[in-house]
């Protein structure tokens, strides 16, 4: 890397060489690939969600930290729709984890409870509007959720995005979303950034814990074959449109739409919806099932092989310093 004055926001902000967090995934990230992340001089995050209990998901921490010396972080839902939360928190607070990224919600609580023990809050945003309103309320930087991203994405193109942020906001911007390259991690530096956070490039490697299919599944397709659903979450995400996929459509149906709309019904819809949604994901990911949903982005065009998650950043690193 260069010099400390010119060095990416990301790597002071969180002490790193490499200005990369490997996106949190649902289902997908695990200890071993945060633990790869930081040996590489970079650093992950993992879902909350992706433990059972939150016992397991002090015991992942806790793994985690003693296994390596370096900064890891835990996503949090912060919305209605995460029945857990407060006990996330809780933990992760307890534990000390070195940063939180809050989705799909309020980080208002997570930043206030978070900056007594010293751990940064980093907030997924879509637009100026949101960004504004987590930077007043304390965050620490600003995860720029773009239009390219995989998951839960934005509706903006990233290269509108982080120049639009930037101008307006005073706290690091960390871009998120249709990146896949090192040559693409330097471009978004440039624009402004103060580093990237990269996921489904990263489906595709031997530490993630998912099905063989679903790995490969990110290898035979591509950016073309990335389409939005609204039938997982309600909230629009990102899906490979495998043939389950196209069988099914991707919009919900006139009843979800209604039941959406009730006042009185709209919290337990959405936590219903979510919960059939990510478990059609949990199947889809684990095991062979015709009902193949697999969540991932456009970034996926970059990916040709199953490989290490140490063998992916050699790449990126690579990419990065010859651009």
């Amino acid at each position: 890397m260069q010099e400390s004055e010119n060095r990416p926001e990301l790597c002071d902000l969180l002490g790193i060489d490499f200005p990369v967090i490997v996106a949190p995934m649902f289902l997908v990230s695990n200890e071993e690939m945060v633990i790869e992340a930081v040996k590489c001089g970079a650093t992950g995050a993992i879902p909350a969600l992706n433990y059972r209990t939150t016992d397991l998901l002090r015991e992942a921490i806790r793994k985690i930290k003693s296994t390596v010396k370096g900064p890891m972080g835990i996503n949090l839902i912060v919305n209605k729709s995460n029945f857990y939360y407060k006990e996330q928190l809780k933990v992760c607070c307890e534990e000390k984890v070195d940063f939180i990224i809050t989705s799909l919600g309020s980080p208002e609580e997570t930043i206030i409870e978070a900056r007594k023990v010293g751990t940064k809050v980093f907030c997924d945003v879509t637009d100026i509007r949101y960004a504004l309103k987590v930077q007043d309320l304390g965050a620490d930087a600003i995860i720029a959720v773009c239009k390219e991203a995989g998951g839960h994405a934005g509706n903006i193109p990233i290269h509108e995005l982080i120049p639009m942020l930037k101008k307006e906001c005073k706290i690091p911007i960390i871009s998120a979303g249709g990146i896949g390259t090192g040559k693409g991690i330097k471009e978004m530096i440039k624009l402004g950034a103060a580093g990237v956070s990269m996921g489904s490039i990263f489906i595709a490697s031997h530490e993630a814990g998912v099905s063989d299919d679903y790995k490969k599944a990110c290898v035979d397709y591509g950016s073309k074959d990335i389409v939005m659903t609204t039938k997982l979450s309600g909230t629009p995400c990102t899906v490979i449109n495998t043939p389950y996929v196209k069988e099914v459509g991707t919009e919900q149906n006139w009843l979800e739409r209604l039941l959406n709309k009730n006042k009185r019904l709209k919290k337990w819809v959405k936590a219903f919806t979510f919960a059939r949604g990510m478990k059609k994901l949990q199947n889809a990911a684990f095991g062979t099932t015709y009902k193949t949903v697999w969540c991932a982005g456009p970034s996926i065009e970059h990916v040709h092989s199953i490989r290490s998650i140490s063998e992916i950043f050699t790449e990126l690193k690579a990419g990065y310093e010859s651009n």
